[in-house]
């Protein structure tokens, strides 16, 4: 009985196959076909039987787009043509009617009556996925609880995502994690993603980032000309009065301007201009005062008389391996009183020479516009704007700026390197950073670029200061009490009251760099890094294409503006991974610190990478490195015995001291790079004969079981030649790398 229902199912199926051959033919022109009725979709998980998967599948065929013949679908497969897929769906619906509307399935079933799934169709699951409606994927949160200033336009951010915001933070945890001032806003963040870098704020302090730029004028002076001379106060005070009193004995006519920052001065608090190093402000109280001095940009790019400085907002959206984006607008912040070059008369003017806006406000002269391209604040693409129409070449000016941007970072990376190893040492949970810094930048009359400064917490308030007048003030209060005539001057505000109104130009730039930097950040997006790093820059020798920094939008994102910030590292890696030698010195301190958490070599340390990078010999023996050690972390440190042991700045010193002793008819920088070969090639060998030793380790004891069990046998079978070429091919490029070069011929024995 069984046997014929069989029978009777085999032959009603082949009876539906010729009909579909039939229907192959008569539909020779799909436009012909009679469209099936819309129906709504089913929500996932709901299987359909029957007429209504006929009709969802009719459904999804008169939506799909027309492909050409020899198409793949996104499984790499062929298309079918679009009747020989309605053959088949007709087929199956008719098979289905047979075995009664029961589902079947491909498998096997097992004893006890379960269903065992067999392996599926890679065609077959594309398919149906593309039948399902695209799951809405939860929305990203953001703990905005110690965003502080930069709440405002963080809210609108969020907003426009559709984001979700937890403004008094979350038990569970977060997304991303957005803090007013510092990484350690909240020590409890283990996971997720915060915008500072720990140790951002004490890198970026003024005598830190001059002593990193510094460090790179002597190895490429050439490259880092975009930052003025500086002296650092107080350890260098008297190399500052030497160094002026030999250029007025050289001419006596000359009186340069110099000018004084404070090193953790913000907002234009605590600077000030000197013509002579007597007028320095040396002590704060009893300490003395620590900044920076520099030389005085007295030839600035004016607009309608005035000086101004551009501030330009750089995304750092990653340290390992090093991303930077470059906001495409920014701001231009204006003096208030026409420039003129400074003399002993006008050096206290600071609304002539100083654009910080903290202080310009307080000005009279001070215009708050609605217009991006007017008033005391501007937009940055207005005053490009203005320039190019007086002929200036906007593209060489904005390339020079992208370059400056580019390598300051590479200046203070080596040691935010350390500082983020301390506070995150690998394998240690902990979340990712990035973090959104502001760039002030002075164009010089021949529009050459100057860094002033770098600030870890630029100002992101999208509101500005007005002054309270006096006839507001009585307008609050004229609903509350009524005063006479003679007794209004009781309610006079004192001057220097003021309040918080929107700033339209603030509002355009700033949330638009906060927006798109959290698109950026988006945990949905992030994708697998397309590039490799090694100790000192990027591999590959190929620009990477611009598209690949724009990530996929989301459903969400459909009616947002384009990204604003533009990738340029590693866009541009190609013309600056040259630059990155410290950062490759940097990796060798890291290398030798040892303990978690450490930022400090000690002497036991310090001996260790001499060792292993076989730097002492009969002329340099040990006892020099410790006496090297104790002179060098002695004038480091200084007095303060917490900051005892070797910093990477100590250390960066008895390197380039080492590499002066070994390579002397060198310049500096081939000297670095040259001990910085050769420490790497050491310690490559000893790793690569610690691998081959463990290896060998790892083989003698199947070995030897094996002769204990099979008898004599033959050692050729026993080991496989492959890790013997390995090792060959090891040797010879480690010999390579350590043959002589004539770099090298002045080495010392």
């Amino acid at each position: 009985m069984m046997c014929d229902h069989h029978a009777q199912a085999r032959v009603q199926l082949e009876q539906e196959k010729a009909f579909g051959n039939d229907a192959e033919k008569e539909d020779a022109h799909p436009e012909a076909r009679v469209p099936a009725p819309p129906v709504s979709p089913e929500p996932p998980g709901v299987t359909t039987a029957g007429n209504d998967a006929a009709n969802i599948s009719n459904h999804t065929r008169k939506n799909r787009p027309k492909q050409r013949k020899d198409e793949k679908d996104s499984c790499g497969n062929l298309d079918k043509p679009f009747y020989a897929s309605e053959v088949s769906d007709h087929a199956a619906k008719n098979l289905s009617n047979l075995t009664g509307g029961v589902k079947t399935q491909k498998g096997k079933s097992e004893t006890n009556g379960n269903y065992v799934q067999g392996p599926r169709n890679p065609q077959e699951a594309c398919s149906e996925e593309a039948v399902k409606p695209a799951k809405r994927r939860r929305p990203v949160t953001v703990d905005s609880a110690k965003a502080k200033t930069s709440l405002e336009a963080l809210k609108l951010s969020i907003k426009q995502l559709k984001w979700k915001e937890f403004p008094l933070g979350r038990r569970a945890a977060c997304d991303i994690y957005w803090h007013g001032v510092s990484f350690h806003d909240n020590d409890n963040v283990s996971s997720g993603q915060v915008n500072k870098f720990p140790g951002m704020i004490e890198m970026l302090r003024k005598i830190n980032t001059s002593r990193a730029v510094r460090t790179m004028q002597e190895l490429f002076p050439e490259e880092y000309d975009f930052y003025p001379r500086s002296w650092i106060l107080p350890e260098e005070f008297q190399l500052f009065c030497a160094q002026i009193r030999m250029v007025k004995e050289k001419d006596a006519t000359l009186s340069p301007t110099f000018i004084v920052k404070p090193d953790g001065g913000s907002q234009g608090d605590g600077i000030y201009l000197i013509r002579d190093p007597s007028e320095l402000k040396a002590t704060v109280g009893s300490q003395a005062r620590q900044g920076v001095v520099q030389e005085y940009i007295h030839k600035p790019l004016l607009i309608d008389k005035l000086k101004f400085d551009i501030r330009l907002y750089v995304l750092m959206k990653s340290l390992e391996p090093l991303e930077i984006y470059i906001a495409k607008e920014g701001l231009t912040r204006f003096c208030t009183e026409p420039y003129q070059e400074p003399s002993q008369k006008n050096l206290s003017h600071v609304f002539m020479h100083l654009t910080n806006y903290s202080l310009n406000v307080h000005s009279g002269n001070f215009v708050h516009s609605e217009s991006q391209s007017t008033g005391s604040k501007r937009t940055l693409s207005s005053v490009l704007y203005r320039l190019a129409a007086k002929g200036v070449d906007i593209k060489k000016v904005w390339s020079d700026i992208i370059a400056l941007v580019i390598k300051t970072l590479i200046a203070v990376v080596p040691e935010l390197k350390v500082y983020y190893h301390a506070e995150i040492p690998p394998g240690k949970p902990g979340p990712t950073c990035f973090q959104i810094l502001g760039f002030d930048i002075l164009l010089m009359k021949n529009l050459k670029p100057v860094l002033l400064e770098v600030n870890s917490n630029p100002s992101m308030r999208i509101e500005h200061e007005q002054e309270v007048s006096a006839a507001s003030s009585l307008g609050a209060f004229s609903g509350i009490v009524s005063v006479a005539v003679t007794s209004v001057s009781v309610f006079k505000v004192a001057p220097g009251v003021f309040k918080y109104v929107p700033s339209p130009v603030d509002k355009e730039v700033k949330v638009g760099v906060i927006r798109d930097t959290l698109r950026l950040m988006d945990p949905g997006h992030k994708k697998p890094s397309i590039y490799q790093l090694r100790p000192g820059g990027l591999e590959h020798s190929e620009e990477i294409p611009m598209e690949s920094e724009t990530p996929e939008r989301s459903p969400d994102e459909g009616a947002l503006p384009s990204l604003c910030l533009k990738q340029v590292y590693p866009k541009y890696a190609k013309q600056f991974n040259h630059l990155r030698l410290v950062e490759r010195i940097a990796g060798l301190f890291i290398r030798f610190l040892g303990v978690k958490g450490n930022m400090r070599l000690g002497p036991t340390a310090f001996r260790t990478f001499i060792r292993s990078c076989k730097l002492s010999n009969s002329n340099f023996t040990m006892a020099a490195v410790d006496i090297l050690y104790i002179d060098i972390t002695r004038r480091w440190s200084g007095a303060d015995a917490r900051e005892a042991g070797m910093g990477l700045q100590a250390f960066l010193e008895a390197f380039f001291f080492l590499a002066a002793r070994r390579f002397k008819a060198a310049a500096p920088r081939e000297q670095a790079a040259a001990l910085l070969e050769l420490c790497e090639a050491q310690l490559e060998a000893q790793t690569g004969s610690e691998d081959r030793r463990s290896l060998s380790c790892s083989r003698a004891q199947p070995r030897a079981n094996k002769n204990q069990t099979s008898g004599a046998a033959n050692p050729q079978q026993l080991e496989s030649p492959a890790p013997l070429r390995r090792a060959a091919s090891q040797d010879y490029r480690l010999h390579q790398r350590l043959k002589p070069r004539p770099l090298r011929a002045n080495v010392e024995n």
